[in-house]
């Protein structure tokens, strides 16, 4: 399984899609429909950047991310 598996790049991948969500464009849309797209952006955003602030093990083919969550991480 970690054949291939470059776990560094596929953290900085995570850390370019939150930089891209947060740089997407705001669609020509009002009401509702523009809550809705800011509301996913904001989670989409949080996703990527949990799993681009952890760091990656893989050991015996499972994947562990470490992730801190605490009020001090940086």
């Amino acid at each position: 399984m970690d054949d291939g598996l470059d776990l560094k790049a596929m953290i900085a991948r995570f850390r370019e899609r939150a930089r891209a969500v947060r740089e997407r464009p705001l669609p020509p849309v009002g009401g509702e429909e523009r809550s809705r797209f800011l509301e996913q952006a904001q989670l989409d955003f949080q996703d990527f950047a949990i799993i681009g602030d952890a760091e990656a093990q893989l050991e015996d083919g499972v994947l562990t991310l470490r992730i801190d969550l605490s009020t001090d991480a940086e």
